[in-house]
């Protein structure tokens, strides 16, 4: 059972009854499965169950994942890259992303991680992710950058 107590948080019900007051829930495949396999977890990020699929849920169950889901399951999508301040690390990232216009900072490589030949997850210096979902689609300008970086 799940709810929300006075102060917003998220309450979990164990059938032992207990009580994981301050619950978190996430996605375990956010990008590939948005609707797959849903980790609950405490207040510590422990894995305390999983439910297979959202659909799964009855409404009102749903409903309040999905409210919690969307606060945790921020990721603009980048549309277009409009200039990187270098082909080095650390460098600045102006884009455009279905969320508006934003900046970030890269700081390494490693930051960008490829799920696909044409899509990446970039993670920037606060660890704010940033999807791009198919460099393909991409304006020339902004396919040379995301070329650039391997994506």
């Amino acid at each position: 059972m799940l709810s929300r107590d006075p102060w917003g948080r998220l309450v979990l019900e164990l059938a032992d009854g207990r009580r994981i007051v301050g619950a978190t829930a996430a996605r375990m495949f956010p990008v590939s499965s948005p609707g797959g396999p849903i980790a609950l977890c405490d207040g510590s990020g422990n894995e305390i169950t999983w439910l297979r699929q959202l659909s799964d849920t009855p409404p009102a169950i749903r409903e309040l994942l999905e409210d919690e889901l969307s606060r945790r399951d921020f990721i603009p999508v980048i549309q277009r890259i409009v200039a990187v301040s270098s082909l080095s690390e650390p460098c600045e990232w102006q884009v455009e992303t279905d969320r508006g216009p934003t900046k970030f900072i890269l700081k390494s490589e490693e930051d960008v991680h490829r799920i696909g030949p044409h899509r990446a997850i970039i993670i920037d210096a606060r660890g704010l992710r940033f999807l791009l979902d198919d460099s393909r689609r991409l304006d020339a300008s902004s396919r040379r950058f995301a070329e650039w970086w391997g994506i």
